[in-house]
């Protein structure tokens, strides 16, 4: 099974549009058909921002972080000093560290990946690539 990392930005996203590849994408990870790849940081993130966007669900996703996509190896988000937001760094970092694919909608990300030496797609661009 192929293992992702997801920023929040894409449960966000999801939460809000059904029919979005972001909506797509979580339902393959409820599905098992890609495992979340995370770590406590990313985790407790995603937590933090569903659950103060009140449309939005945290008990709906929570099972998507299973035991066996938790990475507890080193992560060095200091090394990502080029994400402008800080709150980003995290999951380049994981992404980096557990060599998974980074799924994000973030121009920040996006915009930088090449310079950054990650995987990073847009649900859309993933989905197409993975069909």
């Amino acid at each position: 099974m192929t293992g992702i990392v997801v920023d929040t930005n894409i449960f966000v996203a999801a939460g809000f549009n059904p029919r979005s590849a972001s909506a797509r994408l979580i339902s393959d990870l409820r599905e098992g058909r890609f495992l979340l790849v995370w770590n406590e940081p990313t985790r407790r993130e995603t937590e933090m921002i569903l659950r103060r966007i009140p449309r939005l669900s945290w008990d709906g996703v929570s099972v998507l972080f299973r035991g066996e996509g938790y990475f507890d190896g080193p992560v060095d988000p200091a090394a990502f000093t080029a994400v402008v937001d800080p709150d980003d760094r995290k999951f380049a970092a994981l992404s980096a560290a557990a060599r998974c694919l980074l799924i994000s909608n973030d121009a920040h990300l996006l915009d930088h990946r090449d310079a950054l030496a990650l995987d990073v797609l847009t649900p859309s661009a993933f989905m197409e690539r993975d069909s």
